[in-house]
């Protein structure tokens, strides 16, 4: 091209048409700001029939008359950044659809990264804001041998609090003994209430280094006083100050209020705690007149190791203590203490034949590495549909590289590009977190808040941000920076065959992950409902219990019965030392015939009243039920199955059982009930008859009758028979459904994040069945006019989507049975895996990709040849 014969082109001109052409509208500004003389003599010398090789004539053409900066000067940094920034706001601008695309996956992927993040900073955080003394508080728990295996207990006798303090003294700054948490009936100005609440040894205060809002934290110093919480003072007393107010716990306990220390948060050992009550208080009522104190084990022990105190050390310095107390019989249990450091109790609280198993931390890294996946699979997406688009950014890394650009700035221009893209993917990302938050800590039993006002979070945030920029932004800045402008400019430049088999690869990873999730989904809630269709080994239908706080009801309880069985509001009712769904006593003094002196056991027991079978609905398998025509029933027991194969006894009816010496006849065995967990076999149990005040009224409710009028009515008849305790109860359908909370949780979240991945990855799928489609125009053009049909068209471009899920679940099925196999390992009582979950797996994913690539597929195939065919 001869530029003698053409206008000479002012500088800044030039500049401004060379920045044009990088932003790849160069003909605009051509056409708008040089002379038609000038345009169309350039046009008329071009010898070079390709456009593209044209318009770099032009840009050669341009390049001479632009103004050169000195090789010495440097670069505006600011300024080179904010044209990174402008180029990329442009490209998202001009690209809407990958542009959406992109953005959709990112925040979707961001937010529901975050949920979990913060999700897992709540669990690893337990204890750990609201106890001063975290690093060095523990808790002492004992293994012992029962029934052929060890078993970890919680709990210990009273005694040791003093044995410890006494024998120990160097190794802890305090020894804190209390009761369980419990709800506990309060009176207050004649108004009666049901709060949780311990009793505790004076210096649990100092030890959990409560934070007072009234009082002090030496309360509790009197044995007549109490220490409320700040939900509690307000929802009791209101506005008024209730320092040295009274109450009343249980029917006797006067105390007065000494102090009011704030809440426990929701991720604390004592959340829920309403009020610390002294421990001599307890003590004075009835605990200090058990014969034998170091057998029952109802209390926890709590420690403060001094700072130089190893917690191991420790721990094996007082390994036997309880062993030197107890009698022959209870030595054969072999009590071994330990301490537990508060820093597992939450996390770890789980134990296999007295080895700690983990617990909950396996839910943490467990979602903590969906999390990961979820943002790694959103990152592909931003990977996939940038290095489909590199052939149409050749020209400009071309022009960059050939104009002095180097590789390095290249790269930070796509980092940059990058960063933008995830700037703009993480505010979406927040505003949709805030929006899920509900449906959130609704599934996940929490009560989580973004952290709006607080520095760290946002910290976290950047460098979240910065990590998934450099994660997304990295395969594309080092690819398309690779580019030789030589190839690039000349027009030989041709994608090559490792770009595509580098989406491809990425693209079975997505759907790797997605399946494997969709396994773990089937399999979690397959184990579910497989617990869920067991055997209760009773009737929960209509079930209600109602907990008593002394002994009115008891002393009523023929009268009561029977209003409430001729009202017609109940079909039966009974008394019992615990619910059906729970057993809150164990006993180790039964002996039996042909029993192994050596063996040590602990059986579970419940005290139950007559009709307590009639009212649950039990199966008796041998024998009969307790009867009132039976007087010599008050020294009878029935057994369950378990315990029958656990004693190995031939003939059970009839059979004479030790009871701590005292001879107990066996009339009656019953079917398994489940009791405890559902997961786990049925433990060996004895149900006695009741001659004494019980703590739990069983009711079967009349199922004719509404729910709601059945409690009302149940309620009235109650309160007729004792007037001042609150009304206590709890349907046994949602106790036993409660047992199933944590692995619920679990599926819900899991079903939630296996779909969120689904769409993410659908996400990625469109893009490239769109950029494929688009592609291939002219050729699903020239295909059409030879006679291709629809379906030949769509074939073509849906195959290679299904060859690579196909791949996806070859890969994903082994990855899915091997952790779910690991996972179903910790149920005694779990289903199989069944082929058919994979099965649906497979089909899931494939119509899940085929309606998304069919989309694309079929609009191209739609598309007039004509149109596609015209520059041909």
């Amino acid at each position: 091209m001869n530029k003698k014969s053409l206008l000479v082109i002012p500088p800044k001109l030039a500049n401004r048409l060379l920045h044009a052409f990088l932003r790849t509208d160069l003909e605009e500004e051509v056409e708008g700001d040089l002379e038609e003389k000038f345009y169309s003599d350039l046009k008329s010398k071009s010898v070079i029939r390709s456009k593209f090789n044209y318009w770099f004539e032009v840009f050669n053409y341009i390049r001479p008359f632009a103004i050169r900066k000195s090789r010495s000067s440097h670069l505006n940094q600011a300024d080179m950044y904010r044209n990174y920034f402008k180029i990329a706001l442009r490209n998202t601008l001009k690209n809407k659809v990958y542009s959406f695309l992109n953005i959709s996956g990112l925040s979707i992927g961001m937010a529901v990264t975050l949920l979990i993040g913060l999700w897992m900073w709540n669990e690893l955080s337990f204890d750990k804001k609201s106890q001063e003394n975290y690093s060095t508080i523990a808790r002492i728990i004992q293994n012992v041998s029962n029934n052929g295996e060890v078993q970890t207990w919680w709990t210990v006798p009273y005694p040791l609090a003093e044995e410890i303090r006494k024998n120990y003294s160097d190794d802890y700054d305090f020894v804190v003994m209390s009761s369980g948490q419990n709800s506990n009936s309060i009176t207050i100005q004649d108004k009666k209430t049901l709060h949780s609440g311990v009793f505790i040894e004076p210096d649990a205060p100092h030890l959990f280094a409560l934070t007072m809002i009234a009082g002090s934290r030496n309360g509790l110093v009197d044995q007549h006083s109490v220490i409320i919480s700040q939900s509690m003072a307000i929802a009791s007393f209101g506005t008024e100050d209730p320092i040295n107010k009274t109450m009343q716990i249980g029917d006797d306990m006067e105390v007065k209020v000494t102090g009011v220390y704030k809440d426990f948060p929701d991720n604390s050992s004592f959340q829920g705690l309403d009020f610390m009550a002294a421990w001599e208080l307890l003590y004075n009522s009835g605990v200090k007149d058990i014969d034998d104190p170091w057998r029952p084990n109802f209390t926890q022990l709590f420690v403060k190791l001094k700072d130089n105190i190893n917690l191991e050390d420790a721990s094996l310095r007082i390994k036997d203590e309880k062993l030197k107390h107890v009698n022959a019989e209870l030595a054969k249990k072999n009590p071994q203490l330990f301490l537990f450091p508060m820093s597992k109790w939450y996390l770890y609280s789980e134990f296999q034949n007295g080895v700690n198993t983990g617990g909950r931390i396996q839910y943490v890294w467990m979602f903590g590495i969906i999390g990961g996946f979820i943002l790694l699979l959103a990152c592909i997406n931003f990977m996939n549909l940038c290095t489909a688009r590199s052939e149409r950014r050749a020209r400009e890394i071309g022009i960059r590289k050939s104009v002095g650009s180097n590789r390095s700035q290249l790269i930070h221009q796509f980092f940059s590009e990058s960063f933008f893209m995830v700037f703009i993917s993480f505010t979406v990302a927040l505003l949709l977190a805030q929006l899920m938050l509900p449906f959130f800590n609704e599934v996940a039993g929490k009560n989580i808040v973004l952290l709006w006002t607080n520095p760290v979070f946002w910290g976290g945030c950047f460098i979240f941000c910065l990590f998934t920029s450099l994660v997304s932004g990295s395969y594309p800045a080092l690819y398309l920076s690779s580019f030789q402008a030589v190839k690039v400019l000349k027009g030989t430049f041709k994608i090559g065959g490792n770009t595509t088999f580098f989406r491809r690869t990425l693209v079975v990873i997505q759907f790797s992950v997605s399946i494997v999730l969709i396994i773990g989904t089937l399999i979690v809630h397959q184990q579910i409902q497989f617990a869920k269709n067991r055997p209760m080994g009773y009737n929960s239908s209509s079930l209600i219990t109602v907990f008593l706080q002394n002994d009115e009801i008891h002393k009523q309880f023929d009268a009561l019965q029977h209003e409430l069985v001729t009202s017609g509001v109940a079909l039966s009712a009974a008394e019992a030392s615990s619910p059906p769904t729970a057993t809150w006593s164990s006993t180790s003094g039964i002996k039996w015939e042909g029993m192994d002196t050596n063996l040590s056991v602990d059986f579970p027991f419940m005290r139950a009243s007559h009709d307590f079978g009639k009212t649950i609905d039990w199966e008796i398998i041998q024998g009969r039920d307790f009867s009132r025509d039976f007087p010599s029933d008050s020294s009878a027991v029935i057994i369950n199955e378990a315990a029958l194969k656990f004693m190995e006894l031939k003939d059970p009816i009839g059979a004479t059982l030790q009871w701590f010496g005292e001879p107990v006849q066996i009339v009656g065995v019953v079917n398994d009930l489940v009791m405890h967990s559902p997961y786990e076999p049925a433990r060996p149990t004895i149900f006695s008859f009741s001659n004494g005040s019980e703590s739990v009224l069983v009711i079967k409710a009349n199922p004719d009758l509404a729910a709601s009028v059945a409690l009302k009515k149940i309620e009235e008849v109650y309160k007729k028979f004792s007037p001042s305790q609150p009304f206590d109860y709890q349907f046994v359908d949602d106790a036993y459904e409660r047992k199933f909370g944590n692995e619920e949780r679990v599926g819900k979240l899991a079903t939630a994040f296996a779909s969120l991945t689904i769409f993410i990855s659908c996400l990625g799928i469109f893009g490239l069945a769109s950029f494929v489609a688009e592609q291939r125009t002219k050729e699903v053009g020239i295909r059409k006019v030879m006679g291709a049909s629809l379906f030949n068209v769509w074939q073509l471009i849906s195959r290679e989507f299904v060859i690579l899920v196909v791949l996806s679940c070859l890969i994903a099925m082994p990855i899915g049975y091997y952790l779910l196999k690991s996972w179903l390992s910790g149920f005694t009582y779990r289903a199989e895996i069944s082929w058919s979950v994979f099965v649906l797996s497979f089909i899931g994913a494939l119509s899940i990709t085929l309606v998304t690539v069919s989309t694309q597929a079929i609009n191209a195939a739609l598309a007039n040849p004509v149109k596609s065919l015209r520059s041909e």
